[in-house]
């Protein structure tokens, strides 16, 4: 199982792969932060802590969570 974790010194992005389903919420919802063709994909640095919070409990599927620093 492949996660992966991305911090902005607040918070830590949890990125889990395998339950990823590429709904694209987070991309629609936070598109400075989550670009699929950039790597690292995850730049928690371009967003407010909260607004990851709120986009992260937005993920469908369960792959992203919120882990604090």
């Amino acid at each position: 199982m492949s996660v992966k974790e991305y911090s902005n010194g607040e918070v830590t992005i949890v990125w889990e792969a395998s339950k990823c389903l590429h709904a694209g919420i987070c991309v629609q919802k936070l598109p400075s932060v989550y670009n699929p063709s950039e790597r690292p994909w995850i730049k928690a640095e371009k967003a407010s802590t909260q607004a990851i919070i709120d986009q992260v409990f937005a993920c469908p599927s369960g792959a992203l969570s919120i882990k604090g620093n």
